[in-house]
Protein backbone atom coordinates (compact mmCIF):
# COMPACT_ATOMS: atom_id res chain seq x y z
CA UNK A 1 0.00 0.00 0.00
CA UNK A 2 2.64 2.50 1.04
CA UNK A 3 4.54 1.52 -2.56
CA UNK A 4 1.33 2.56 -4.19
CA UNK A 5 0.58 5.14 -2.50
CA UNK A 6 4.54 6.84 -3.19
CA UNK A 7 4.68 6.29 -6.60
CA UNK A 8 0.86 8.08 -7.21
CA UNK A 9 2.60 10.93 -5.34
CA UNK A 10 5.78 10.87 -7.59
CA UNK A 11 3.09 10.81 -10.76
CA UNK A 12 1.24 13.36 -9.25
CA UNK A 13 4.64 15.44 -8.99
CA UNK A 14 5.38 14.57 -12.30
CA UNK A 15 2.19 15.23 -14.35
CA UNK A 16 2.33 18.72 -11.85
CA UNK A 17 6.27 19.60 -13.25
CA UNK A 18 4.45 18.31 -16.75
CA UNK A 19 2.05 21.24 -16.73
CA UNK A 20 4.70 24.00 -15.15
CA UNK A 21 6.83 23.25 -17.94
CA UNK A 22 4.12 23.64 -20.94
CA UNK A 23 3.14 26.77 -19.02
CA UNK A 24 6.40 27.60 -19.35
CA UNK A 25 7.33 26.90 -22.89
CA UNK A 26 3.62 28.74 -23.73
CA UNK A 27 5.34 31.81 -21.72
CA UNK A 28 8.48 32.35 -23.63
CA UNK A 29 6.65 31.68 -27.17
CA UNK A 30 4.40 34.90 -25.76
CA UNK A 31 7.50 36.82 -24.51
CA UNK A 32 9.04 36.17 -28.34
CA UNK A 33 6.27 37.16 -30.53
CA UNK A 34 5.98 40.21 -28.69
CA UNK A 35 8.40 41.58 -31.08
CA UNK A 36 9.09 38.72 -33.47
CA UNK A 37 6.10 37.55 -36.02
CA UNK A 38 5.40 33.85 -35.47
CA UNK A 39 6.67 32.26 -38.37
CA UNK A 40 3.24 29.79 -37.67
CA UNK A 41 0.06 28.88 -35.17
CA UNK A 42 -1.15 25.96 -34.06
CA UNK A 43 -4.19 26.49 -36.53
CA UNK A 44 -1.33 27.25 -39.68
CA UNK A 45 -0.02 23.69 -38.93
CA UNK A 46 -3.25 22.00 -38.59
CA UNK A 47 -4.90 23.40 -41.78
CA UNK A 48 -1.44 22.62 -43.83
CA UNK A 49 -1.83 18.64 -42.59
CA UNK A 50 -5.14 18.66 -43.86
CA UNK A 51 -4.22 20.37 -47.02
CA UNK A 52 -1.42 17.89 -47.57
CA UNK A 53 -3.55 14.90 -47.56
CA UNK A 54 -5.85 16.06 -50.39
CA UNK A 55 -3.29 17.85 -52.32
CA UNK A 56 1.03 16.83 -51.28
CA UNK A 57 2.28 19.76 -52.86
CA UNK A 58 -0.18 22.37 -51.24
CA UNK A 59 1.51 25.29 -49.27
CA UNK A 60 -0.18 27.84 -46.97
CA UNK A 61 -0.51 31.79 -48.16
CA UNK A 62 0.66 34.10 -45.44
CA UNK A 63 2.38 36.98 -45.44
CA UNK A 64 3.22 39.12 -42.11
CA UNK A 65 2.29 43.14 -42.66
CA UNK A 66 3.21 45.52 -39.63
CA UNK A 67 0.51 46.92 -38.14
CA UNK A 68 1.24 50.90 -39.95
CA UNK A 69 0.60 48.87 -43.82
CA UNK A 70 -2.94 47.46 -42.35
CA UNK A 71 -5.79 49.31 -43.65
CA UNK A 72 -7.65 51.05 -40.59
CA UNK A 73 -10.83 50.61 -42.29
CA UNK A 74 -10.12 46.36 -41.56
CA UNK A 75 -9.11 47.43 -37.78
CA UNK A 76 -11.84 48.96 -37.22
CA UNK A 77 -14.07 46.03 -39.12
CA UNK A 78 -12.70 43.22 -37.41
CA UNK A 79 -13.05 45.18 -33.87
CA UNK A 80 -16.76 46.24 -35.12
CA UNK A 81 -17.76 43.01 -35.89
CA UNK A 82 -15.63 40.50 -33.32
CA UNK A 83 -14.93 42.25 -30.39
CA UNK A 84 -16.11 46.03 -30.05
CA UNK A 85 -15.06 46.36 -26.64
CA UNK A 86 -11.53 45.55 -27.23
CA UNK A 87 -9.44 48.40 -26.20
CA UNK A 88 -11.31 48.56 -22.70
CA UNK A 89 -11.18 45.00 -21.70
CA UNK A 90 -8.48 42.80 -20.41
CA UNK A 91 -9.02 39.99 -22.18
CA UNK A 92 -12.39 38.94 -21.45
CA UNK A 93 -16.26 40.41 -22.24
CA UNK A 94 -18.16 38.96 -19.33
CA UNK A 95 -20.96 40.67 -20.38
CA UNK A 96 -20.40 39.30 -24.18
CA UNK A 97 -20.20 35.62 -22.34
CA UNK A 98 -22.95 36.04 -20.50
CA UNK A 99 -25.00 36.93 -23.83
CA UNK A 100 -23.69 33.68 -25.62
CA UNK A 101 -24.56 31.44 -22.71
CA UNK A 102 -28.36 32.91 -22.83
CA UNK A 103 -28.36 32.47 -26.89
CA UNK A 104 -26.88 29.29 -26.62
CA UNK A 105 -29.48 28.17 -23.96
CA UNK A 106 -32.42 29.24 -25.69
CA UNK A 107 -31.65 27.80 -29.30
CA UNK A 108 -30.11 24.53 -27.28
CA UNK A 109 -26.81 24.16 -29.01
CA UNK A 110 -24.17 26.30 -29.18
CA UNK A 111 -24.39 28.99 -31.47
CA UNK A 112 -22.33 31.79 -29.85
CA UNK A 113 -19.06 31.85 -28.28
CA UNK A 114 -18.64 35.62 -26.92
CA UNK A 115 -14.41 35.04 -27.45
CA UNK A 116 -12.91 38.12 -27.38
CA UNK A 117 -9.57 38.69 -30.37
CA UNK A 118 -7.02 37.96 -27.14
CA UNK A 119 -8.88 34.65 -26.60
CA UNK A 120 -9.06 33.54 -30.48
CA UNK A 121 -5.67 34.66 -30.95
CA UNK A 122 -4.90 32.59 -27.76
CA UNK A 123 -6.45 29.92 -29.76
CA UNK A 124 -5.26 30.63 -33.14
CA UNK A 125 -1.65 30.69 -31.71
CA UNK A 126 -1.36 27.72 -29.42
CA UNK A 127 -4.40 25.30 -29.84
CA UNK A 128 -7.21 23.83 -31.85
CA UNK A 129 -10.36 24.20 -33.14
CA UNK A 130 -11.86 21.79 -30.83
CA UNK A 131 -14.44 22.45 -28.46
CA UNK A 132 -13.22 21.40 -24.90
CA UNK A 133 -13.79 22.48 -21.01
CA UNK A 134 -9.52 22.03 -20.75
CA UNK A 135 -8.93 23.86 -24.01
CA UNK A 136 -11.19 26.70 -22.97
CA UNK A 137 -9.33 26.70 -19.88
CA UNK A 138 -5.81 27.06 -21.21
CA UNK A 139 -6.91 29.44 -24.08
CA UNK A 140 -8.03 31.81 -20.76
CA UNK A 141 -4.37 31.20 -19.37
CA UNK A 142 -3.11 32.04 -22.35
CA UNK A 143 -5.15 35.18 -22.71
CA UNK A 144 -3.98 36.49 -19.79
CA UNK A 145 -0.20 35.89 -20.69
CA UNK A 146 -1.13 38.10 -23.83
CA UNK A 147 -3.37 40.82 -21.82
CA UNK A 148 -0.28 41.26 -19.66
CA UNK A 149 2.92 41.05 -21.99
CA UNK A 150 1.56 42.84 -25.38
CA UNK A 151 -0.07 45.87 -25.31
CA UNK A 152 -3.32 46.29 -27.58
CA UNK A 153 -1.53 47.46 -30.90
CA UNK A 154 0.48 44.24 -30.64
CA UNK A 155 -2.57 42.37 -29.79
CA UNK A 156 -4.31 43.04 -33.38
CA UNK A 157 -1.42 43.86 -35.26
CA UNK A 158 -0.73 39.60 -34.54
CA UNK A 159 -4.09 39.01 -34.63
CA UNK A 160 -4.93 40.06 -38.09
CA UNK A 161 -1.87 38.46 -38.96
CA UNK A 162 -2.11 35.04 -38.28
CA UNK A 163 -5.84 34.82 -38.40
CA UNK A 164 -7.88 32.08 -40.99
CA UNK A 165 -9.25 33.80 -43.93
CA UNK A 166 -10.36 31.04 -45.82
CA UNK A 167 -8.79 26.97 -47.28
CA UNK A 168 -4.82 27.92 -46.79
CA UNK A 169 -5.50 31.62 -46.33
CA UNK A 170 -3.76 33.24 -43.21
CA UNK A 171 -3.90 36.84 -42.59
CA UNK A 172 -5.23 40.06 -43.88
CA UNK A 173 -1.98 40.38 -46.47
CA UNK A 174 -3.24 36.97 -48.06
CA UNK A 175 -6.66 37.39 -47.79
CA UNK A 176 -6.45 40.88 -49.47
CA UNK A 177 -4.49 39.30 -52.58
CA UNK A 178 -6.79 36.39 -52.72
CA UNK A 179 -10.01 38.39 -52.66
CA UNK A 180 -9.19 41.70 -54.02
CA UNK A 181 -6.37 41.23 -55.83
CA UNK A 182 -4.98 44.91 -53.52
CA UNK A 183 -2.71 44.70 -49.96
CA UNK A 184 -3.88 44.95 -47.17
CA UNK A 185 -2.92 48.26 -46.97
CA UNK A 186 -5.21 49.12 -49.80
CA UNK A 187 -8.52 47.89 -48.40
CA UNK A 188 -11.30 50.11 -48.96
CA UNK A 189 -14.20 50.25 -45.79
CA UNK A 190 -16.74 47.91 -48.03
CA UNK A 191 -13.91 45.35 -48.58
CA UNK A 192 -12.79 45.30 -45.02
CA UNK A 193 -16.55 44.71 -43.95
CA UNK A 194 -16.71 41.68 -46.14
CA UNK A 195 -13.45 40.22 -44.61
CA UNK A 196 -14.20 40.89 -41.21
CA UNK A 197 -17.75 39.15 -41.07
CA UNK A 198 -15.78 36.06 -42.91
CA UNK A 199 -14.07 35.70 -40.00
CA UNK A 200 -16.58 33.38 -37.37
CA UNK A 201 -16.36 30.49 -40.60
CA UNK A 202 -13.95 31.91 -43.29
CA UNK A 203 -13.43 28.56 -44.87
CA UNK A 204 -17.23 27.75 -45.57
CA UNK A 205 -18.00 31.78 -46.17
CA UNK A 206 -15.32 31.77 -48.79
CA UNK A 207 -17.52 29.27 -50.74
CA UNK A 208 -20.91 30.52 -50.10
CA UNK A 209 -20.89 34.15 -49.33
CA UNK A 210 -25.36 34.77 -49.58
CA UNK A 211 -27.17 37.54 -48.79
CA UNK A 212 -27.01 37.31 -45.34
CA UNK A 213 -23.57 37.60 -45.48
CA UNK A 214 -23.43 40.43 -47.33
CA UNK A 215 -26.37 42.28 -45.35
CA UNK A 216 -24.21 41.81 -42.22
CA UNK A 217 -21.15 43.17 -43.82
CA UNK A 218 -23.30 46.19 -44.66
CA UNK A 219 -24.29 46.60 -41.03
CA UNK A 220 -20.52 46.13 -40.12
CA UNK A 221 -19.68 49.03 -42.50
CA UNK A 222 -21.98 51.20 -40.60
CA UNK A 223 -20.76 50.63 -37.36
CA UNK A 224 -17.03 50.75 -38.25
CA UNK A 225 -16.68 54.56 -37.15
CA UNK A 226 -17.35 54.01 -34.21
CA UNK A 227 -14.45 51.32 -33.73
CA UNK A 228 -11.68 52.45 -31.46
CA UNK A 229 -8.20 51.36 -32.63
CA UNK A 230 -5.70 51.27 -30.75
Amino acid sequence: MKTLWRWTRRSLLALVLLLIAYQLWLLGHVLWWKWEPPAETSFMSLRRDELVVRKPDAELHYRWVPYERISVHLKRAVIAAEDDKFVDHEGFDWEGIQKAIEKNQRKGKAVAGGSTISQQLAKNLFLSPARSYLRKVEEAIITVMIENLWDKRRILEVYLNVVEWGDGIFGCEAAAQRYYRVSAAQLTPAQAARLAVMLPNPRKYEKTYGPRLAAHAVRIQGRMQYSEVP
